[in-house]
């Protein structure tokens, strides 16, 4: 039961019951109930900023997480240009130059991508920047590396056909040393053995005995074996591609047919003295797009330094001929 509350009336001189008026009533409980609701709002608020919820607490683990990701991520990225910027340079410098191919401009290899924004749908969020950013890192480090990866298959084919050239240039002697005689005359104005008169001779004779095996210089598929061209008797013609053919003339007897295939060093025929020759010995000759070329500037192959010197020396001498 509530208390019966009086006041002192100076007027009556006497003490007076308090009634209760109920709008007062109801409205102290308003102002009540709305400063609890007041105070509880600015409780939770206050609370919200200084006391995370679990919720809180994972998402912004999540957050942090994504955000070391990030830079994890931009970390390998940088490792991986740094690595790429290595390869290009020695792809310019080293690779394609020594296959004698244009290098690819820095403006080809980083060009950025035009037209349409490919990032819109990244935009509007706390670290769009960021994300952003990184996904255009990407994105040009996957074209770097596709742009690379061409440059080095065409790298690859250059090398193989570089293999192929190498294997296919006439660059051995097509007597070894050992088994001749001398080199009798080499490529240059030299005596005919017949007429006696200065002449053109377009290869070199080299001297050894009936028999002596002759060598291809070079892989290549034999163009004629037969002893139907003037002058050069029993003879071989072997085109190696790229513009160069070599032929080996006087020979006693060959031991390969047309259109067959050899390699360098494959024995082909033997020395002799066939056609308008006047001692067994074998004439060589190199062409370079159809033109007769000075063969002593192909034994690189088979020949050392000082080896290399004597014949020429032998070569540059300006004597008789033996064809």
């Amino acid at each position: 039961m509530s208390k019966v509350k009086y006041y002192y009336d100076s007027d009556t001189l006497s003490y007076r019951k308090i009634e209760r008026k109920k709008g007062r009533a109801f409205k102290y409980i308003s102002l009540f109930l709305l400063a609890s609701a007041l105070f509880a709002f600015l409780f939770v608020f206050i609370a919200s900023q200084f006391i995370e919820s679990p919720r809180e607490k994972g998402l912004k683990h999540e957050l942090q997480n994504a955000q070391l990701q990030l830079e994890l991520l931009n970390k390998k990225m940088d490792e991986t240009e740094t690595v790429l910027a290595s390869i290009a340079e020695r792809d310019n410098n080293i690779y394609r130059h020594y296959f004698e191919a244009n290098p690819i401009p820095d403006e080809q290899r980083k060009a950025g991508f035009g037209g349409i924004n490919r990032y819109k749908n990244l935009e509007g969020f706390d670290n769009s920047k960021l994300i952003i950013e990184s996904h255009k890192r990407i994105d040009q480090l996957q074209k770097q590396i596709v742009v690379q990866s061409k440059s080095l298959d065409e790298v690859a084919k250059l090398a193989k056909e570089k293999e192929k050239l190498l294997a296919a240039i006439p660059a051995i002697q097509p007597v070894k040393n050992e088994d001749l005689t001398r080199m009798a005359s080499g490529y240059g104005m030299r005596t005919d053995p017949f007429t006696k008169i200065r002449k053109m001779h377009w290869g070199m004779d080299f001297t050894a005995p009936r028999g002596t095996p002759v060598y291809a210089s070079g892989d290549g598929v034999v163009e004629r074996a037969d002893n139907g061209a003037a002058g050069y008797g029993n003879h071989i013609r072997i085109d190696h591609g790229y513009g160069y053919v070599s032929l080996y003339g006087h020979l006693y007897k060959y031991n390969i047919r047309k259109n067959q295939k050899v390699k360098r060093g494959d024995i082909i025929g033997f020395v002799g003295s066939t056609g308008r020759s006047e001692a067994p010995h074998l004439h060589y000759e190199i062409f370079k797009d159809d033109q007769r070329i000075n063969p002593i500037n192909f034994y690189y192959g088979s020949l050392s330094a000082e080896e290399f010197n004597k014949l020429l020396e032998r070569a540059t001498l300006e004597n008789q001929s033996l064809d």
